[in-house]
């Protein structure tokens, strides 16, 4: 059986068209290529119901119960690292350290970047409806994750780098490798 109290998380946040699922992907890669044993869970996946629950309007219960049942199902096979990506997962670790049990070793990581390195991606990225809300939607969380991401936030920039080089300094914050 897993032991939970081994468990240790990385959160990685940050503003929409910041590059978290690309460079979670690439750290879960890294990661591979160094024989470290890890799930990878894209927090955003969690809460996509319409109309919200009742009693939950921002669907923050749903992400944890959710989260809850999906790490259940890693640890239950021996999984103790978690690489989590959400927008504001670094102002959510105890809603972490609650779906996995156990006190987690949590590593927070927000990623930055400008509104013109943002709007280019999210340009690239959103073809519906939806690029003038993240847009500014993105520039607003910007702005609320810096001010309120706790010191301890380890932050990374993604302006003009690579995300193998982001990656690289995301994981050189765990000592996972």
């Amino acid at each position: 059986m897993h032991d939970v109290a081994l468990s240790e998380a990385l959160l990685i946040g940050g503003r929409a068209g910041v590059g978290k699922t690309t460079v979670g992907w690439e750290v879960s890669v890294q990661l591979q290529a160094a024989h470290v044993a890890h799930c990878l869970i894209e927090g955003d996946n969690l809460d996509q119901a319409f109309p919200a629950p009742p009693g939950d309007p921002s669907r923050t219960q749903l992400t944890e119960a959710n989260l809850a049942a999906l790490w259940r199902n890693y640890a239950a096979l021996g999984y103790r690292r978690l690489i989590y990506t959400n927008t504001v997962s670094v102002l959510e670790p105890d809603l972490i350290a609650r779906a996995m049990g156990g006190t987690p070793r949590i590593t927070s990581v927000l990623l930055t970047a400008d509104d013109a390195t943002a709007r280019h991606r999210l340009g690239a990225r959103e073809i519906g409806s939806q690029l003038d809300a993240h847009l500014t939607r993105s520039a607003a969380m910007a702005r609320h994750l810096e001010t309120t991401a706790p010191s301890g936030v380890v932050r990374i920039p993604t302006d003009g780098r690579s995300v193998v080089d982001i990656a690289r300094d995301v994981i050189a914050a765990t000592n996972w490798s």
